[in-house]
């Protein structure tokens, strides 16, 4: 079956503390969302891979790509005015029959591994989400600021690609917005389809900190 991931990359920078849209930073002399397309096409060649970008920014998206020779076969389309929106925008991209991913474009340490494990799983299972332990302890902060400890066992830390079969997550993303959307996966489990859960890799971290950065740097250092 064919394989597609949407790259959501619509960050505006803010908690970086930057003027330049997080995507873009510079990582170990390259742009984020670069990186994390190499991911992807790491994975595998024959995937499809649709990167969504506010209007805006397109134009210096192309711009980076011929300064530094990024050649990464990609289609650009536009983002919208919520993440929700921006992958109905992505989703319109997607023929079916298909397996399709959907990726924070800020996530650029994803494993081969996971990739490979959620679009393997996704084939009979249909949703499915990377995700990695809480190695912390937890707790619960009521409304009136009273505050309990619990189970970390119980929880589990979210992350991308979330994977889904693209006929199923279509038919969710045709549902009305709501704010309760915080993931591809809420969305799906609004129409009472239950989302499987794979292990994903711990360095797949979400950079949205100049801390994140440095984290970044390490990594790659």
């Amino acid at each position: 079956m064919r394989e597609v991931v949407i790259i959501v990359a619509g960050g505006k920078g803010l908690r970086m503390g930057s003027d330049l849209p997080k995507q873009f930073l510079p990582v170990a002399g390259k742009p984020v969302l670069m990186r994390t397309i190499e991911a992807f096409r790491a994975y595998s060649r024959q995937l499809e891979i649709v990167v969504v970008l506010p209007q805006s920014q397109q134009a210096y998206w192309h711009s980076l790509c011929r300064e530094l020779g990024f050649e990464v076969p990609h289609t650009v389309v536009d983002g919208g005015d919520t993440r929700f929106h921006s992958v109905q925008h992505g989703l319109a991209r997607v023929q079916l029959p298909a397996l399709v991913a959907v990726h924070d474009g800020v996530r650029p340490f994803v494993s081969t591994e996971v990739i490979a494990r959620c679009f393997r799983m996704a084939a009979t299972h249909r949703a499915v989400v990377p995700v990695w332990r809480v190695v912390e302890t937890l707790r619960r902060v009521d409304a009136d600021g009273r505050s309990l400890t619990v189970p970390r066992d119980a929880y589990r830390l979210v992350q991308t690609p979330q994977v889904f079969d693209a006929a199923l997550l279509k038919q969710a993303y045709d549902q009305p917005y709501c704010q309760d959307f915080t993931d591809d996966a809420s969305v799906v489990e609004a129409m009472g389809v239950p989302v499987s859960l794979v292990e994903g890799n711990r360095e797949n971290i979400k950079l949205t900190t100049p801390f994140d950065l440095k984290v970044a740097e390490a990594l790659l250092g």
